[in-house]
């Protein structure tokens, strides 16, 4: 079995179920698999090989989402292309894996100018050029083909997506079958997806969102595809067409929170809201749970092993020790910590954490040394910094390399971006380390305030003083009218940091921090 079967056995079981409500109208199981398997018999009429990749550069929409499951129905290996990127690095990610097939919409279109492969045009919007054929033409052409077949391992790759680059140059990670399948397996046990789910796809496909599709498939939900964009839409999606579940930035979730008159009511379906890409602070919870109800759900992975290492249900959060946690391992994957020697520690104790089992990538494209430093020993490296308490939830505390190491004392970003996320004018915050000559590192922390309020640099730094002390203090606050943000909303920490080191941020109300 392969990850698009969940699709297929679906489109045998509710045939007229909606399988995505779409602006321009719904689309139900069995017009969707006809359209499915038409697009997999063209691919594999232009590049009949096994395992060659196809790049998708597209926005949200249904042709997006057609697409990519046609990809996955041929045997061939999706390479996500982020539409919001740039031509240089869509291009590099081109020239590293080699697509045999380029798709894209418009704008995508503009981004692979120059880049070898044969082209296919997604969506009508702005026509296609000369010589490209849409999916649309491609799926009249190959109307009533059957449902293609393969035979390929669990290890065979199913995607290569790339990394953020956070730990140094972004990499190909290569997804295979087998970590699909367990990823759709957590995603329905966690989440309780069924036939009346409707997905509010809120996020790109390129991202997290695609974690998502399968699983509300499998089950015979739906996709809602927005009609427009920004928060706006999103509740309107909510409001006026039924969503029970999403996946979102907590950047987003604030700014649902934000709207003009927003209320409880603007989501009366709602009953999964799921965040991730960022940690959402305790006070943070408290604020989305009191607006939002029992719904709030979480989980970590990473594009090496993904979305759902641990999980985070809307019940692990009436408990309030469980808000500085992500959760309880997922099926099919152990999560422990490890110490810089290579054991394993206990519960309570700080280290990295590591993981193994079928949710693991099985490694970096054409990067052999890197996935030998990654995966030791069937472990999977994370470079993430936390501990397991007693009852089995991990609690993060940093990436690795984020770690201040100040006067000898090692300060956790997260634990300073928490307290201050409790001063009612803090919108969010990002905290870092800059070299010092003194402390070695001086813990600095970048503040983005909610509209309409002020709070002075002495009055943020006493603030958390009173909570951690000295040594978790940060010795500079920076203020910024926005937080530079990665195209799905994530803060970009590094773009922080030099900003603070360039002298970039705006300057504070009162810089007269004398700690």
């Amino acid at each position: 079995m392969y990850p698009i079967d969940f699709f297929w056995r679906a489109a045998d079981r509710w045939p007229a179920n909606i399988a995505i409500d779409a602006p321009a109208g719904p689309i139900r199981y069995d017009a969707l698999a006809v359209r499915v398997s038409a697009l997999a018999a063209a691919l594999l009429a232009r590049d009949p090989a096994p395992q060659s990749r196809v790049g998708i550069c597209a926005g949200n929409s249904s042709d997006h989402i057609a697409a990519l499951l046609a990809v996955l129905a041929c045997g061939k290996v999706w390479v996500p292309l982020n539409p919001k990127s740039t031509r240089p690095e869509i291009r590099r990610i081109v020239d590293a894996t080699e697509p045999s097939i380029l798709i894209a919409d418009a704008g995508g279109a503009a981004l692979l100018d120059g880049a070898p492969g044969q082209r296919l045009r997604c969506g009508d919007e702005g026509g296609s050029a000369p010589g490209i054929a849409t999916l649309a033409e491609l799926a009249g052409r190959h109307a009533g083909a059957p449902r293609p077949g393969f035979d390929l391992q669990p290890d065979a790759t199913q995607a290569i997506k790339f990394t953020g680059g956070t730990t140094g140059a972004p990499k190909g990670v290569m997804q295979p079958y087998r970590a699909w399948m367990a990823n759709i397996a957590n995603q329905i046990h966690a989440w309780g997806f069924d036939q009346n789910e409707r997905y509010i796809v809120a996020a790109p496909i390129t991202h997290g969102t695609s974690t998502y599709l399968l699983p509300v498939l499998a089950q015979g939900g739906c996709h809602v595809l927005l009609d427009g964009a920004g928060a706006e839409a999103v509740r309107t999606a909510f409001r006026e067409r039924g969503g029970t579940a999403c996946f979102m930035p907590p950047t987003l979730v604030y700014m649902l929170m934000a709207l003009p008159g927003a209320s409880r009511a603007d989501f009366p379906h709602l009953r999964r809201l799921i965040y991730g890409g960022a940690p959402m602070p305790p006070e943070k919870i408290r604020e989305v749970r009191d607006f939002f109800g029992p719904v709030l759900g979480t989980t970590y992975g990473q594009t090496e092993a993904p979305q759902i290492l641990t999980v985070m249900r809307p019940d692990d959060f009436i408990d309030a020790r469980n808000w500085t946690s992500v959760g309880v391992a997922g099926w099919f994957s152990d999560v422990a910590i490890m110490a810089p020697d290579g054991h394993l520690l206990p519960a309570g104790e700080v280290g990295e954490v590591v993981a193994r089992g079928d949710l693991l990538m099985s490694g970096y494209w054409r990067l052999p040394g890197k996935t030998s430093e990654t995966i030791v020993d069937g472990w999977l490296h994370t470079g993430d910094r936390g501990l397991l308490d007693e009852r089995g939830y991990l609690h993060l505390k940093d990436r690795l390399k984020d770690m201040v190491i100040t006067g000898g004392f090692n300060v956790y970003p997260v634990d300073v971006e928490n307290a201050l996320g409790q001063h009612p004018a803090v919108h969010e915050c990002s905290v870092f380390g800059v070299p010092d000559e003194k402390w070695g590192e001086a813990v600095q922390a970048a503040v983005e305030l909610r509209p309409g309020q002020q709070v002075s640099e002495a009055e943020l730094v006493a603030f958390v003083r009173e909570r951690l002390g000295p040594v978790q203090t940060p010795k500079r606050i920076h203020f910024h009218a926005s937080l530079p943000r990665s195209p799905v909303g994530k803060v970009l920490k590094t773009a922080v940091r030099e900003r603070a080191l360039a002298g970039g941020a705006e300057p504070a109300s009162h810089p007269d921090n004398k700690q």
